[in-house]
C-alpha cells in the first residue's frame, strides 16, 4: 500500500569517539564501551545545530533528486523541537520553501516514531489526504543528557533522517501493530522542561530534572518482554513466517540489546541487521539510517520483504512489514 521511495540522512560533524569517553571518564577504557554498546563514535549536534537545522540538511538531499514540490505533507518526530511552538514541520516547510497548501505537523515520540510515521503516512495515503509525504526524524538527545553522565552519551548520537513516503502500487498492503503501555513513564524521561511543576525526582536520578533519566535495566526488560511478541504478532497479521522475511531491521538501541532479542525471537542472524558503530543511538533516526545504509551497501534488493520494528520510551513500540 506503500512505499519507501527515497531515504537519506544528516549526522552533525562533531564526534564524539569512544577514546574521547575514556578521556573524561578515565574508569571506562574505550574497548570496554565498544564490547558493552557495540558503539565506537556517536555525532554530536552543536550548541547552536537543532533539530530543524538537521532537517533541512537531510531534506536538501532527498530534493537534489526528488521533485519537491510534489511534497503535501510533512510529518516531523522529535522529542527535541526548536521550540514550544510554533510547529517544527511549519518551520521546515517555509525553510525547504515547499508549497504552502500542504500539511505539517510533529509527532512527540522517541525510539518507535519511524514506524509510527509509517503507520500516520499510510492513513493520510489511504484516506487520499496526501500523496508524496516527507516523513522526517530528527533528535539531539545529546541536548537532554547531563555532561558527567557517562552511561547514556556512551550510547546516544545526534542525526537526522528524512523519507519519503508514496503509495506502491504493486505491493501488498501489510499491517502495522502498535502498542503503548504508559505505566513505564518514569524509566525514561526528563521530568523538567515543560509545565508539570509537582514533579517528585527519582531517588536514583543522579543528575538535574532537565536532564534526560533512564533505567537501563527496566528499559531492557521492557523490551525483553514485549518484543518478541510484537515480532510474533506482525508475522501473524500479515500472514507471513520467518522465512518470508528477508531482512529484520530493529530500532538500533544497543548491540547487546539487539543481539539478545535477536537471539529470543529466533531469527537468523544473517537477516538481522545491527548498524549503529559509527552513529550510536540516534532514537528515531536509527531504522532509516540502518535502510540506507542496506541500500548503498547492496544488502536491500528490490521486492525484499523487511520487518521493521521500534521500541523505547512512552512505553512504546510498533512493527510492521514492508517491500523495496
Amino acid at each position: 500500500m506503500i512505499k519507501i521511495s527515497k531515504i537519506e540522512y544528516y549526522l552533525p560533524q562533531s564526534v564524539l569517539t569512544n577514546d574521547d569517553l575514556e578521556k573524561l571518564f578515565p574508569e571506562w577504557s574505550s574497548e570496554r564501551i565498544h564490547e558493552k554498546v557495540g558503539i565506537s563514535q556517536r555525532h554530536i549536534s552543536s550548541d547552536n545545530e537543532t533539530v530543524l537545522d538537521m532537517a533541512v540538511k537531510s531534506s536538501e538531499k532527498i530534493f537534489e533528486n526528488y521533485d519537491r514540490s510534489k511534497v503535501d505533507f510533512i510529518l516531523f518526530c522529535t522529542q527535541s523541537p526548536d521550540y514550544f511552538l510554533p510547529t517544527t514541520a511549519c518551520l521546515l516547510q517555509d525553510r525547504l520553501k515547499l508549497r504552502k497548501n500542504i500539511g505539517a505537523i510533529d509527532f512527540n515520540l522517541g525510539c518507535s516514531g519511524f514506524v509510527y510515521g509509517l503507520a500516520f503516512a499510510k492513513g493520510l495515503i489511504s484516506a487520499g489526504i496526501a500523496k508524496s509525504i516527507l516523513l522526517v526524524t530528527s533528535e539531539t538527545y545529546s541536548k537532554h543528557i547531563h555532561p558527567e553522565d557517562k552511561g547514556n552519551r556512551s550510547i546516544f548520537g545526534d542525526a537526522s533522517a528524512s523519507v519519503i513516503v508514496e503509495k506502491a502500487e504493486n505491493s501488498r498492503d501489510y499491517q502495522f501493530c502498535l502498542g503503548t503501555d504508559g505505566g513505564g513513564a518514569e524509566n525514561l524521561i526528563v521530568k523538567k522542561g515543560a509545565f508539570k511543576k509537582d514533579f517528585e525526582l527519582n531517588p536514583e536520578h543522579e543528575f538535574n530534572p532537565e536532564n534526560i533519566y533512564m533505567n537501563g535495566p527496566e528499559i531492557f526488560n521492557f523490551t525483553i518482554e514485549n518484543i518478541p511478541g510484537l515480532v510474533k504478532e506482525t508475522l501473524m497479521v500479515n500472514g507471513m513466517d520467518m522465512d518470508d522475511i528477508d531482512h529484520f531491521v530493529f530500532h538500533q538501541a544497543n548491540s547487546f540489546m539487539l543481539n539478545y532479542l535477536r537471539k529470543k525471537t529466533k531469527i537468523p542472524a544473517d537477516k538481522f541487521y545491527i548498524d549503529m558503530e559509527k552513529t550510536g543511538n540516534t532514537v528515531s533516526a536509527t531504522i532509516p539510517i540502518a535502510l540506507k545504509n542496506m541500500m548503498d551497501k547492496g544488502i536491500l534488493k528490490e521486492g525484499d520483504k523487511i520487518l521493521m520494528a521500534g521500541f523505547g520510551v512512552g512505553y512504546s513500540w510498533g512493527a510492521t512489514v514492508m517491500e523495496m
